[in-house]
């Protein structure tokens, strides 16, 4: 009776495996066999029903309570996503790379590397920056005479750097429950004034990985066009149309706003919830400003607009000379009241015109899907936290990383393995909310620096976009892709990003210091 005790938490993992994969929504899912396994073990009497009756109380107060404004991040980064999408950053990028890039063997596939890279920076969305680039690029590609396998692959591969170059939304969830784990270990570990790990320390920690990932990716387009040439060709000098004008137009604004967001949150200057209200509120100016040439008379509206995105980096770069929620009245008071005046006047502009175009309605409709999906897929893993956690689930854990052999590393090796394996199947959201409260306590525990494992960990979450054959990378691309590229061609061409992808993790768990490095320089 003993072992079916120890064994009824994995069982609810096992029958939670086998719901998702009959295609019951994820959400509901886990909050069902939560409920499920409640009453089991209030029948066994190892359960006690109280913590079901104090659940409506640990969800406002663990997760909607105002310490958690992190996760407020959520919609606004998923906002920043939508509307930057909808603003053409991806066409004109993948324009201006492709003449920068194209004379070049393989140009095209670095052209669409250093494209995902900066709509990594800038949108975070996977979803959207695999389909753009693959309505974009890939017919392109295959025109010129790319190996089809190399082509989609390139593509998927590239729109996965959304998940660990910053900002990006698997890190803010990542860090919030990363945040809990770490507390919850220090806890148990007797420390009373607990250390604390934040979003911006996965930020910091995720960027030089990130960065190394981005030029690994363009070292194999550029192998791949040495050993076999007829698959990566060069674009002809003469057909090429090199605009340096329009390539300033193409990358400054993108680098502005990733210099805005991503530079406020690892200089301190401000949150990361903060930092994603500028991201935006500078994705709606350059929204706006894309979309004036439908008015009647868009020199003006463009005008004001580009002057109110001035005003609104005026006013970030003004906290570096003076403290505006400290300052008295005074000419620096003014002029910040009139930069805040114009910001505010040219976003009112830009959302009238992209009200009047219906990309608005669209915008606001697909942030509050994505939010809404997010939120409640986190309540209902909540609930099964729960359970698992009252049923003994996690000190079964515990016994099992610890019975690993080779002791940390063996531990850390178990968890990435099952979590790569899950990828396969599962939804890096379920991972994250399911999986990570569960594990990571025990592996910090164990003395694993939180940071480096948040970014092994989005590092492995990044890979199970790419793994056949479930990859939602690959489905993405899959929706979008000309008949011509087959299922397996797509496949065939996303193996070799995944192999890179497991080489980039054990390169990152042999050097520590890619991740803890830049956190330990910013904020000791």
């Amino acid at each position: 009776m003993d072992l079916f005790y120890e064994l009824l938490p994995f069982a609810m993992f096992v029958l939670a495996f086998v719901a998702l994969l009959r295609g019951y929504p994820v959400a509901f899912t886990l909050a069902g066999v939560g409920i499920v396994f409640a009453l089991i073990g209030a029948a066994l009497e190892i359960f006690d029903p109280i913590h079901l009756r104090a659940f409506p109380q640990r969800i406002y107060g663990n997760i909607m309570e105002m310490d958690k404004a992190i996760l407020v991040a959520v919609p606004l980064f998923v906002f920043m996503g939508v509307m930057l999408e909808k603003s053409r950053v991806a066409e004109e990028l993948l324009e201006a790379m492709g003449a920068l890039f194209g004379s070049l063997r393989g140009g095209l596939g670095i052209s669409v590397v250093v494209v995902g890279a900066l709509l990594a920076a800038s949108t975070g969305i996977v979803g959207a920056t695999v389909v753009t680039m693959g309505l974009l690029s890939l017919p392109t590609m295959l025109r010129r005479g790319y190996d089809p396998a190399l082509a989609s692959g390139s593509i998927a591969a590239a729109g996965t750097l959304g998940q660990i170059i910053p900002p990006s939304i698997v890190l803010v969830l990542l860090g919030d429950q990363l945040s809990g784990a770490y507390s919850e270990a220090q806890r148990a570990q007797g420390i009373f004034s607990p250390d604390i790990v934040s979003v911006g320390d996965l930020f910091a920690g995720a960027l030089i990985p990130g960065i190394v990932l981005v030029l690994v990716y363009v070292g194999y387009q550029l192998v791949m066009a040495a050993i076999n040439p007829k698959g990566s060709p060069a674009i002809p000098k003469e057909e090429l149309k090199l605009s340096w004008g329009a390539l300033l137009r193409a990358l400054v604004p993108p680098l502005i706003l990733i210099v805005a967001v991503l530079g406020s949150i690892l200089s301190g200057l401000a949150t990361p919830t903060e930092a994603a209200g500028v991201g935006a509120l500078g994705a709606t100016l350059l929204a706006g400003y894309r979309n004036a040439g439908a008015e009647t008379n868009p020199g003006r509206g463009r005008s004001v607009i580009a002057l109110s995105a001035l005003a609104l980096i005026a006013l970030i770069g003004s906290v570096l000379v003076v403290d505006l929620r400290t300052a008295g009245p005074g000419t620096a008071m003014t002029l910040a009241f009139a930069l805040v005046a114009l910001a505010v006047a040219g976003t009112g502009l830009a959302l009238w015109r992209l009200n009047a175009t219906g990309v608005l309605d669209e915008v606001m409709t697909t942030t509050a899907q994505i939010s809404a999906m997010v939120f409640v897929i986190l309540i209902g893993a909540s609930l099964f936290s729960l359970v698992f956690r009252e049923l003994g689930g996690d000190a079964a854990v515990e016994h099992a990383l610890e019975a690993v052999p080779g002791g940390v590393f063996g531990a850390l090796a178990a968890v990435m393995i099952v979590m790569f394996l899950l990828g396969f199947f599962l939804d890096f959201i379920e991972i994250t909310f399911v999986v990570v409260p569960i594990v990571a306590p025990v592996l910090l525990m164990m003395g694993v620096d939180p940071v480096w494992l948040g970014v092994l960990m989005a590092l492995n979450l990044q890979t199970s976009f790419l793994t056949p054959p479930f990859g939602f990378a690959l489905f993405y691309l899959r929706g979008v892709a000309p008949p011509e590229v087959t299922t397996g061609a797509i496949y065939r061409g996303a193996m070799p990003f995944v192999i890179i992808q497991l080489v980039a993790i054990l390169l990152i768990v042999l050097m520590p210091w890619l991740a803890t490095w830049l956190p330990n320089q910013l904020y000791g």
